[in-house]
Parts: C-alpha cells; sequence; structure tokens
C-alpha cells in the first residue's frame, strides 16, 4: 500500500517505520526534520530490538499524491493545517485513519472527506522522540482501530491485519466512541496531573484567582511521581471515576473496576513522562481542546458533574497561557 504519514514525531514514526520495515510504500511528510530524516531514515530504540528503515521524504503534499492510506501523528493543535496538508493525499478510496489523542478529531475529519474514509487509532504505547528521526519505544504498542460513526468493515480488518503483520498489536472495535472514552481514562489524569503537577497540589486543589500570579512552576510529574504520592494518587482515581461516569452519561458503559486496572498497568511504567508533559517542558501548546476540553463539554452537557476535571482544565489553561 502506499502509505503517507502526516505528523512524523513519536506516534508517527514509530508506526510508519513498522509498516516501512515490512515492505509497504511509507511517505513521510516532513518539515524541521526533513534533512535529517532524508539523510539518516528514522532509528527506533525499542524493548522488542532496534531498527531503522529509510521511508520516503517530502516537504509538500503534492509531492506524494493520492494515498491507500493516510496516516495522521499531528498534535491536535495543529488540527487547522487539515485543509493544507491532506486534500491531496486523499482521493475516493483513501482511508484516513488520525491516531490523535482525545475527541473531536474524527468530526474535523468529517467535515473535509466523506465519513466513511475516517477511522480512528488509539494507541497504547510508551514512545518518546529522542531527536529528529529517533524514537525511544519503552513499552507497549496496540492500536484499538475503529470506524468514525460506524461498525467495522473489511477494510478496517484489512489495514488491522497489515498493522499485524508488521508487528504492531491491533485490536478492532465497533465501537470507536466507546474506545475514546476509555483512553481518556488513562490521558485526562495522567497527561493533565502530569502538567499541572509542576505548579504543586495547592495550585491544582485551590486554583488561585483570575489574575493573580501563578506559583513557580517547578518540574512535571511523570507517572511514577503520581503513583507514589498519596494526594496525587487519590487524585488520579477520583479523575478517572469521573470521566468513567461521564462515558456512563453518554451511553458508554465502562466499568468502576477499569480505573484501578489502569492505575495497576501504568506502576509498570517507571518515570513515564506522557506526551503532554513533554509539549510544556518544550514550551510547546498543549492539547488543551482535544484531551481536557471537549471532554469536559460533553460531560457538562450530559448533566454529570465533574469538579475535578473543571479544576484541571483550568489549572491547565492558566499554565499553558503563562508559557
Amino acid at each position: 500500500m502506499k502509505i503517507a504519514v502526516v505528523g512524523c514525531g513519536a506516534v508517527g514514526s514509530f508506526y510508519g517505520a513498522k509498516l516501512c520495515r515490512i515492505g509497504q510504500d511509507v511517505h513521510f511528510l516532513l518539515r524541521s526534520d526533513y534533512d535529517a530524516v532524508r539523510q539518516s531514515g528514522v532509528t527506533i530504540h525499542s524493548f522488542e530490538g532496534d531498527f531503522h528503515v529509510q521511508p520516503e521524504c517530502a516537504k509538500t503534499p503534492a509531492e506524494i499524491g493520492v494515498c491507500d492510506v493516510v496516516l495522521i501523528g499531528l498534535k491536535t493543535t495543529a488540527n487547522d493545517q487539515f485543509p493544507k496538508l491532506l486534500p491531496s493525499l486523499v482521493g475516493k478510496h483513501t482511508a484516513v485513519i488520525t491516531l490523535q489523542n482525545g475527541l473531536g478529531n474524527t468530526e474535523q475529519l468529517a467535515r473535509l472527506f466523506p465519513p466513511e474514509q475516517i477511522l480512528s487509532g488509539l494507541c497504547f504505547v510508551c514512545l518518546n522522540r529522542v531527536k529528529p528521526g529517533v524514537i525511544h519505544h519503552m513499552e507497549y504498542g496496540m492500536i484499538v482501530l475503529g470506524e468514525f460513526q460506524r461498525r467495522a468493515g473489511p477494510r478496517t480488518h484489512g489495514l488491522a491485519a497489515m498493522l499485524r503483520e508488521a508487528g504492531v498489536p491491533c485490536k478492532v472495535t465497533d465501537n470507536l466512541a466507546q474506545a475514546q472514552w476509555e483512553k481518556l481514562v488513562w490521558n485526562i489524569p495522567f497527561n493533565g496531573l502530569g502538567v499541572a503537577g509542576a505548579a504543586g497540589y495547592d495550585a491544582f486543589a485551590h486554583p488561585p484567582s483570575a489574575g493573580s500570579r501563578l506559583p513557580s512552576v517547578g518540574p512535571c510529574l511523570p507517572t511514577d511521581k503520581l503513583l507514589t504520592d498519596p494526594c496525587w494518587e487519590k487524585l488520579l482515581r477520583d479523575l478517572m471515576l469521573e470521566v468513567i461516569a461521564a462515558a456512563g452519561a453518554l451511553g458508554f458503559e465502562i466499568p468502576v473496576s477499569y480505573a484501578e486496572e489502569q492505575i495497576e498497568r501504568t506502576r509498570t511504567m517507571g518515570a513515564y513522562k506522557a506526551s503532554t508533559l513533554i509539549d510544556f517542558e518544550r514550551h510547546q501548546p498543549l492539547e488543551l481542546e482535544s484531551m481536557f476540553l471537549e471532554p469536559l463539554r460533553r460531560a457538562q452537557e450530559a448533566g454529570v458533574s465533574v469538579p475535578r476535571l473543571a479544576a484541571l482544565c483550568k489549572a491547565l489553561q492558566r499554565l499553558d497561557s503563562s508559557r
């Protein structure tokens, strides 16, 4: 298959490299990393074994042309670039797969392309981009693949088989929206509190009034720090339960035990920094809209009380604007 990777950070580069390694025709759409990747390719340092590939590289979508599959690994803060980056890559039969976090991404894509062409892959993986073209893969790697507002059809099962051939564990879901909320059970607390923790527990639990100065901002809190401090661990668990309650009110039943399963699973990650923490430390915009604000809006519209999520959103907005 001819595959374009749009957004070649940690996620896009990792899965694009996996597909390139099995002989798929993979094209990376690159900006600042173009020279490095064109010259040296992509190197994956993984607990499963290191490998190196040399994908095709392009600076513009027109250089790539229409593809069978488009994988979107962009940060959701760049979704306003969809109309510029994607039309040259998408034909009548192209599968457009977003690998992005949060809610609302598939809806944005469906405003540009027929809904039946839109899919989402939810990535459960510990990755960091070390430098241009170099990715550190620490743990996991599964993708849960589903179609926008439809049950999974034969094409989706075929794409899942291709990913499995590339060494990527892949499950297919017939209820993408349910799977998105399940992922938020982990993403909201560990990404959100990891960043909010940089301002300290009091700044989250008792946010300063509008216009007042934030306290000095320290280092973000990786997963191990959040799970070894009783106060932060309680907030993690409470946030997870709020997300589960919001999902339930919207018709997506997630058992309460799922929160504890996610916490115990995360203990094996060690000092992992989720993507939002890295963005914050690099003074890049946070993915507030898709990962925090849109879930908050949907919870409130469903009539669910989510005070911790609301407080987290306020704290993150203040921290984001302060950078």
